[in-house]
């Protein structure tokens, strides 16, 4: 698929709009003591029909279909209900709606193509919005999320750290930027930090499990979807705009975006800077430590910050200079919008761990991307279609490293993506539709640490998803079929160096290639999932879903062959295997083929009154589980023209990681308990649980601790303040050669006042972490012992709207 086609459907797709909307709801939307709400969102089910009520409650939704219509309602500290009407041909007046308090905050999925909020899904999900994703938001969408229940981070060193779900993490994790790939590569290596961008956002959310298998096979451990409005669909202009400072690594960031226009056309603009140097450690810290300068282009705050009383005490490559901007406008259409968005987004950011022996070497990378998204949203008065979407992008993506200024390996990503979303009117009751869904990854990598050769895959999937409410039961159904061909034209078998801990140098001659060849494979995932939800009492619900799911393999997973310094590990794929001596590698004779799954999922809600809660269940078993084992070889690296040290320590040389496969088992929970104390003061516990154990014995890799967290917050007329304290226990269940991490205990906490100046509603904030400046090493991250947590740190900061 090349743009101009892709272009020219979107276009033809508009002009297929129609005008037979002229219908209307009007009424007011009440609590339950008949007190008229203010604020309250209204919209209609598979129309763009959507209003917000007044300050007496009242509403008016327009352009309604007639006939039998679903109207959603909610409203902030409230719940989510929805309303079914039949409406005629001169409308509807006089309609009142109930809503009942809740102490959770129900928020819609933007995702699904079904309307949803995070209470009527059978899976669990979670939305990041608002004030709290603006006191949340990081430089990477790995730390921004880690808060977030059943979310971990693989932390890398704060400058590419990315989401992990329930255990899993890297291909398995679909990274969304409104509903479409982010394009970058941040699933090949954890030390590739994600094209996404927090600030300027205006929800992140995030699908747990495996039958978020609509959005395609690589979501198969759950879907992370970065949300902003850079295809705006309606013009009430708006804008919101954000600065802070924070102390641990002298970071500053400005950021901002607003939608504007008129009736019939709507524009986005967004922008964001983001730089830091080289964060502080905390006080006992007896790691590895920063002794050179910071990137130059920053020396001279570098240079001040030297002669601190902290100066000694900060990891080396953790410094990050971003920015970025969006344009995009859309035509608005009488039902629905049709628009189009650019986005520049550059990077250039230190690699914490990348070195060679026991010197620390100033490494970086430099990293661009430019992103075209069109994007269509059509509603249809229609006997059989009801709603037709689009989204298309096209991605060019670059990484390259450096090392003391010369470039020494570049990684390259060429996307393109289309997928088309047709949605029918209820037919028996149910209500769904069918997903088509396009993608090819140009993947490249050029340098002496393209540990992944270049690569090519392409993938056309087939999607289907329907529900139905029975009473209080809603029955949810899908299936998705793939082709997927991954095509690399060379692959490289070298042979190299082998040592175990006690073993001597061979004294041989390594390094000459013993295979270069060409590898391509076609896959063939199918995937289905049924789940149901049941409102089996007012305010309660609960929630089961079953999947069998399949993957095929990554390119890095299948083809690894190399050094990966950004994990100080030396890659090798599945494709091969060790020899019988255990002394080189050779081709594995046996077949690669597809991950499976089977998965139960269990969640219990309540959401009605003062106390509110969400408890998760989940039981996986995946056969023909690819993971990197370490296989307790060490292989010998140094650059071109460096010579190994004489002695055999280790200190040219990196630990053997072989992908092979297994059956795994993972199975844990996650709950969350809300509550709202008074008027002012509420309440927040929340804990999740891990385990993953090999049939073949052992544990996987790098699983997530036992966490337990707790937040009082308070939210008065102009202050608003929390605190909280997060428990992450030791973790002993470990995979073999992985030693085991202890506890530690963050405390953090923050002040906000918010006041107007003229047109605008500002918040001042202060914010506090890691206030008792508690050493914390992260179990999830490569490198767990080279970059423990940041220091205690303060942050101010000023956020308006307007």
């Amino acid at each position: 698929m090349n743009q101009k086609s892709a272009l020219a459907l979107l276009i033809a797709a508009s002009l297929a709009s129609t005008s037979a909307f002229a219908n209307t709801i009007s009424g007011k939307i009440v609590d339950s003591k008949g007190k008229p709400l203010a604020n309250a969102s209204l919209n209609v089910a598979g129309s763009a029909s959507k209003t917000v009520s007044d300050e007496n409650g009242q509403f008016l939704l327009t352009d309604v279909p007639v006939n039998q219509v679903e109207v959603h309602f909610s409203a902030r500290r409230y719940g989510h209900s929805n309303a079914q009407f039949t409406v005629p041909a001169n409308g509807l007046t006089d309609v009142t709606l109930v809503l009942q308090a809740s102490s959770i905050e129900i928020i819609d999925v933007t995702i699904s193509p079904l309307h949803a909020s995070i209470i009527e899904s059978s899976l669990p999900i979670s939305v990041l919005a608002g004030d709290k994703l603006k006191m949340q938001q990081a430089t990477t969408l790995g730390d921004t999320l880690s808060k977030q229940v059943g979310v971990h981070s693989t932390f890398q060193g704060g400058v590419a750290s990315s989401p992990i779900i329930r255990g899993l993490d890297g291909p398995r994790v679909l990274i969304m930027q409104n509903g479409l790939d982010a394009g970058d590569a941040s699933r090949v290596g954890p030390d590739h930090s994600v094209a996404t961008e927090a600030s300027t956002a205006k929800q992140i959310e995030v699908l747990r499990g495996p039958a978020t298998l609509f959005y395609g096979s690589g979501a198969i451990g759950g879907v992370v979807n970065v949300v902003d409005e850079r295809v705006p669909s309606n013009s009430t202009p708006r804008a919101e705009w954000i600065t802070e400072l924070q102390s641990v690594d002298s970071a500053k960031l400005v950021a901002g975006n607003m939608v504007t226009g008129n009736s019939d056309y709507a524009v986005y603009l967004d922008g964001f800077w983001r730089d830091s140097i080289n964060y502080r450690t905390p006080g006992d810290w007896q790691g590895e430590l920063d002794d050179h300068s910071d990137h130059d282009h920053d020396e001279a705050e570098h240079d001040e910050a030297e002669h601190d009383e902290h100066s000694t005490k900060r990891i080396a490559n953790t410094f990050s200079t971003s920015k970025g901007f969006t344009l995009g406008g859309s035509k608005l259409l009488e039902n629905g919008f049709v628009g189009i968005a650019y986005g520049r987004l550059e990077r250039d950011f230190g690699m914490p761990g990348h070195s060679h022996g026991d010197e620390e070497e100033l490494t970086q990378a430099e990293k661009t991307q430019d992103r075209v998204q069109l994007q269509s949203e059509l509603y249809f008065n229609d006997h059989w279609i009801r709603q037709f979407n689009s989204r298309l992008a096209f991605t060019d993506y670059q990484h390259a490293e450096i090392e003391n200024g010369e470039v020494g390996t570049v990684f390259t990503n060429k996307s393109q993506e289309a997928r088309f979303e047709l949605l029918h009117r209820p037919w028996f009751d149910w209500k769904g539709g069918l997903s088509l869904h396009y993608k090819l990854s140009d993947f490249g990598a050029v340098g002496e640490e393209a540990f992944s050769p270049a690569s090519e895959t392409r993938t056309l999937g087939l999607g289907w998803m329907t529900e139905r409410h029975f009473g209080p039961v809603l029955l949810q159904l899908g299936a998705r079929v793939e082709q997927v061909r991954l095509d690399a034209a060379e692959v490289k078998l070298v042979d190299i160096e082998l040592h175990g801990d006690e073993a001597e140098h061979a004294g041989e001659e390594h390094g000459a290639e013993i295979a270069d060849f060409a590898f391509a494979e076609r896959y063939n995932p199918f995937s289905v999932s049924a789940g149901l939800v049941w409102d089996f009492q007012e305010g309660y619900n609960v929630g089961l879903s079953f999947s069998h799911a399949e993957r095929a393999p990554s390119a890095a997973e299948l083809l690894s062959f190399g050094p990966h310094l950004g994990t100080r590990s030396y890659e090798v794929g599945a494709l091969f295997q060790l020899n019988e001596d255990r002394d080189g590698f050779e081709l594995n004779a046996a077949t690669q083929g597809l991950e499976r799954s089977r998965n139960l999922d269990l969640t219990l809600r309540k959401f009605h009154g003062n106390v509110g809660w969400v408890l998760n269940a989940f039981y996986n078993r995946v056969d023909n589980y690819y993971y990197a084992g370490n296989t307790g070889l060490y292989a010998e690296f140094a650059h071109e023209g460096e010579e190994p040290e004489a002695e055999h320590d280790h200190a040219d040389e990196l630990p053997v990681y072989l992908y092979t496969t297994d059956t795994v088992t993972l199975h844990g929970f996650e709950g969350q308990v809300n509550w709202q104390l008074d008027e002012f003061y509420h309440l927040t516990v929340q804990a999740d649980y891990i385990r993953a154990r090999l049939r073949s014995g052992g544990e996987l890799p790098r699983t997530p601790p036992l966490r337990l967290m707790t937040e009082l917050a308070y939210q008065g007329e102009q202050f608003d303040a929390d605190f909280s304290i997060s428990r992450y226990f030791k973790q002993d269940n470990t995979a073999t050669l992985e030693e085991a991490t202890p506890g530690y205990t963050m405390v953090d906490a923050s002040v906000s006042y918010r006041f107007n100046w003229g047109q605008q509603a500002l918040v001042a904030y202060v914010k506090a972490q890691n206030i008792t400046d508690e050493l914390a090493l992260v179990h999830t991250s490569f490198l767990r012992d080279v970059t423990p947590l940041p220091g205690r740190n303060f942050a101010v900061g000023l956020r308006g709207s307007f």
